[in-house]
């Protein structure tokens, strides 16, 4: 499976400061992304390598709640922003507004600028990824969504997750 093979290449070589192509693991519900994604994070910690791995849904809601102390805001996403190596899980399964696309996922993507790798995990293609941000709530704007892709998909192994639903047994 591709994954498993990207996924053991990513621990094997991955060397902090300088590995700057992160994973994109994608599928449907239930076939083992986020198992994936929790196993590279065990593997780095092993190496001594700081990971945080943040399920979107759930971040998105702690920021829109943490709104009224802009200084825990700005904490939180710092802690993303830095971070040595970032597991968003789920990321597509939040619900988008633009508010949401352009204050908190667009600057969380800025690390590609520091030259730290991102790990996502998703059920939507790159392409339904593109979609789900251009349609946020009350907006449609296909430039943003554009660009938050472009802080993506360059730096990024597209990994496909197949197989059946373990969660259903």
């Amino acid at each position: 499976m591709a994954a498993i093979a990207g996924a053991v290449k990513f621990c094997s070589e991955f060397v902090p400061k300088e590995t700057v192509q992160g994973l994109y693991l994608y599928g449907p519900m239930g076939v083992g992304k986020s198992r994936f994604a929790g196993a590279i994070a065990q593997e780095l910690a092993k190496c001594e390598v700081d990971v945080l791995m943040v399920y979107v849904p759930d971040f998105v809601e702690e920021v829109k709640d943490a709104i009224g102390s802009k200084e825990s805001v700005a904490k939180k996403l710092d802690a993303l922003r830095t971070v040595p190596v970032l597991i968003l899980d789920d990321i597509g399964a939040e619900s988008m507004s633009g508010w949401v696309r352009d204050e908190i996922i667009g600057p969380v993507l800025q690390r590609r600028m520091e030259r730290l790798p991102t790990i996502y995990t998703s059920n939507l293609t790159m392409k339904e990824l593109f979609n789900h941000f251009a349609n946020a709530k009350g907006s449609h704007d296909e430039k943003k969504a554009a660009r938050i892709i472009e802080r993506i998909e360059p730096f990024v192994k597209l990994l496909p997750v197949g197989g059946r639903n373990r969660r259903r047994g």
